[in-house]
């Protein structure tokens, strides 16, 4: 378990984290999201001890990381894959990590045949792809067997194989009781692999809860119709106050009244309804909207020359 009490990071004048409070808790994957800026990057790096707080405090299983005698087995993460001797082998690499907490050879195989490394064991991590970089870190995560993950965008590089095999990854690393922090601007993944989520704008919790009452509070109220009568009905609800837009010769976006008056409207005009549901909202959406006065960084609206 991953225990933050009033964590704040603040350089010079500049408050890259801001009072955070929470706890990412084993047996579910949680995920960290928040735009560039938003200091997830920050509190990472604090939570393993390579950032020290301005003030506040977190612990992992209990204690400061830095504080654990072999910190490997209570934490697996990654930051950075590209953080390797780039000299040495994909194997080495791992085995110099091995060897600092009297890990065997064998389990270093073993990590390597899990991230589909074997075949390039024996490479220079220098000259790997960015994926195989990838799943180098990954397997330097995964090395001591911990009991928590702290990933930083670590589907980044990877094709839609090693994107999925990542999902089920940490989603039966977490099945097994232990604790999963993910970072990722991917959020159609996100929305498929977290069950909880952190949200975080210019250093600030904004949300801490199950990804399914995320997407809950930000439900639409436009409802999807489709029907034969779409002029018929379309006029009808604009003359109850509805907003109608026709998107197809048979559908339409309706905002205002609820998907149960709109049927019984339909019924009373003899309209025949084909599809009636309310609008889903992504996660993308979901975020987006929470996070819209946070952005740091806005792109130009115009077109490119």
């Amino acid at each position: 378990m991953i225990d933050a009490k009033h964590l704040t990071k603040t350089y010079g004048t500049k408050t890259a984290v801001d009072d955070l409070t929470f706890t990412v808790r084993p047996g579910q994957v949680t995920g960290f999201l928040g735009p560039n800026g938003a200091g997830k990057s920050t509190t990472m790096r604090m939570i393993l001890g390579l950032d020290a707080p301005t003030s506040g405090t977190v612990t992992v299983a209990g204690q400061p990381y830095r504080d654990h005698p072999r910190p490997l087995q209570v934490v697996g993460a990654l930051l950075e894959a590209r953080a390797i001797h780039t000299s040495r082998t994909a194997y080495h690499h791992l085995l110099a990590l091995a060897t600092t907490h009297g890990i065997g050879a064998e389990r270093v195989r073993q990590v390597l045949e899990q991230v589909g490394l074997t075949e390039v064991a024996s490479k220079r991590a220098g000259g790997f792809s960015l994926g195989m970089g990838q799943r180098l870190g990954i397997a330097t995560a995964l090395l001591a067997d911990p009991e928590t993950l702290i990933l930083d965008e670590p589907v980044n590089g990877l094709d839609p194989e090693g994107i999925r095999w990542i999902r089920d990854l940490l989603k039966g690393f977490a099945a097994e009781g232990r604790t999963v922090l993910v970072s990722s601007h991917l959020m159609s993944e996100m929305a498929v692999t977290a069950e909880h989520v952190l949200v975080l704008g210019r250093g600030r919790l904004l949300a801490d809860l199950p990804m399914s009452e995320l997407l809950a509070q930000a439900a639409s109220d436009v409802v999807l119709v489709r029907t034969p009568g779409a002029d018929e009905l379309g006029k009808a609800l604009a003359g109850i106050g509805a907003t109608v837009s026709r998107t197809d010769v048979d559908a339409l976006e309706v905002t205002g009244p609820s998907a149960g008056r709109i049927g019984d409207l339909a019924r009373d005009l003899g309209i025949s309804i084909h599809g009636l549901v309310p609008k889903q909202v992504s996660l993308e959406e979901a975020f987006m909207d929470m996070t819209r006065d946070d952005v740091e960084f806005h792109a130009s609206a115009g077109s490119a020359a």
